[in-house]
């Protein structure tokens, strides 16, 4: 088995280190544990927490242990890094609903059984530590000009940091102690505006139980225009079916920038890197077709794969499918939905076979179908650019359509966006 560092790091999701040789040479040794937090400020993660996940998703499947930490202590404090002011303040009712409504989301990722991970909240041991006895024994391997030196702090120097914040470093270094202390946890893994923590952890690790630990970080996702890699002009794109349907979960996907593909099919689906530079590099409109694998295997990994064939359908039946013919090869399960299923429910138009063998007029066809009234209705949207067949544009009014435009027996034609019809011969 590959060691689990050379995968990530040929997927890009390596930012720092703070020993890669030793890392790399513990992860081909033995089976590790590691962890990632999640803090619980809401019910639902996003887009924005899936690089962790599906890093944790590879170290799992090279034999690694996985920790999913939801932070229900720390979410109390609120962590300052990547925010220009604090974060609301929830309630301890508020924090334990959502971390429940968390663990259920990451379930769906990452396996659970046998052992091979956990999930810890750190609300079990934060929760009740005695302030004057955490100052003395955790407080005292601080310094306080280091902790100014941390981006997470720096940032936030400007506009204002709370003393509460200001602990957060102590509270997270205090996480990574306890699950090495009682889970023999070696690796923590954050966002790259996690490092200054994540170093002063294996620092208190070092100094509190005189054993070696490791960190690394995550790149942090911008789309290629600069912006925050998540968001939409309605928000953010929730894994949680109430916030974000999985036909909008595969929408947003479907509709990233052609720049980010490459990136993106690394980062989010699993398969092979040769395919996903492959994908990556096809040029307009064939592009269209990584980015519907891209959306697939995404929502699939989300909600499954009835759900993912759904929303590629429904996408595919309203907007048209990039690849009908299945020309591009891939290694996608998308390969096993057939598009016709898309038009099971669309009205039908049979017609002869030895008549479509002959050749068909398309005006003729549009009209016999219902999507024209007349000849000239016709000629005018072909015009106008809006008559489609198989999802190519109509540019000649004097067309025949022949048995060499079926698609799987059929073949759809199509006025304007929405209106659909199957022709099938017989």
């Amino acid at each position: 088995m590959r060691n689990a560092l050379d995968i990530l790091e040929e997927r890009g999701f390596l930012y720092q280190l703070t020993d890669a040789v030793g890392l790399k040479k513990r992860l081909g040794e033995e089976s590790m544990t590691f962890y990632v937090g999640f803090d619980p400020t809401g019910n639902s993660l996003h887009i924005g927490h899936l690089l962790p996940v599906m890093a944790m998703r590879w170290l799992q499947q090279c034999g690694h242990r996985a920790i999913a930490l939801v932070g229900g202590g720390t979410a109390m404090v609120g962590d300052p890094s990547g925010k220009t002011e604090a974060r609301p303040i929830l309630t301890a009712g508020e924090i334990d609903a959502n971390a429940e409504a968390i663990k259920g989301q990451l379930s769906r990722f990452l396996d659970f059984s046998n052992d091979r991970a956990e999930l810890v909240n750190n609300a079990d041991w934060l929760r009740d530590l005695n302030y004057i006895e955490f100052l003395r024994d955790v407080g005292c391997h601080f310094s306080i000009n280091r902790m100014l030196a941390a981006e997470s702090v720096k940032m936030r120097l400007e506009t204002g940091i709370s003393f509460l914040e200001f602990n957060y470093m102590l509270l997270q270094s205090y996480d990574f102690y306890v699950l090495k202390r009682d889970h023999g946890c070696d690796i923590q893994f954050g966002g790259q505006d996690q490092w200054g923590n994540i170093v002063a952890g294996c620092d208190l690790v070092r100094r509190m139980l005189g054993q070696e630990s490791f960190g690394a970080t995550f790149p942090l996702l911008l789309k290629g225009d600069g912006q925050k890699f998540g968001k939409t002009a309605s928000g953010a794109v929730w894994l949680d079916i109430q916030r974000t349907s999985p036909f909008d979960y595969y929408q947003f996907w479907r509709n990233v920038d052609d720049a980010d593909v490459d990136r993106l099919l690394g980062f989010f689906t699993a398969l092979p890197m040769d395919e996903v530079h492959r994908l990556g590099a096809l040029p307009a409109p064939a592009i269209n077709r990584a980015k519907e694998i891209l959306g697939f295997e995404a929502t699939l990994l989300a909600h499954g794969f009835e759900e993912a064939t759904r929303a590629y359908l429904a996408a595919g039946g309203e907007f048209g499918f990039a690849d009908p013919d299945g020309k591009i090869a891939t290694s996608s399960r998308v390969t096993e939905v057939k598009t016709t299923q898309v038009n099971s429910d669309l009205p039908t138009l049979t017609v002869p076979k030895d008549e479509l063998a002959e050749g068909i007029w398309v005006v003729k066809l549009f009209i016999d179908s219902g999507l024209a009234k007349s000849n000239g209705e016709v000629r005018r949207l072909i015009k106008g650019g809006g008559c489609y067949l198989n999802d190519g544009r109509i540019a000649d009014d004097k067309l025949n359509v022949t048995l060499d435009d079926l698609r799987d027996g059929q073949l759809m034609i199509r006025s304007g966006k929405k209106n659909r019809r199957r022709v099938v011969a017989e």
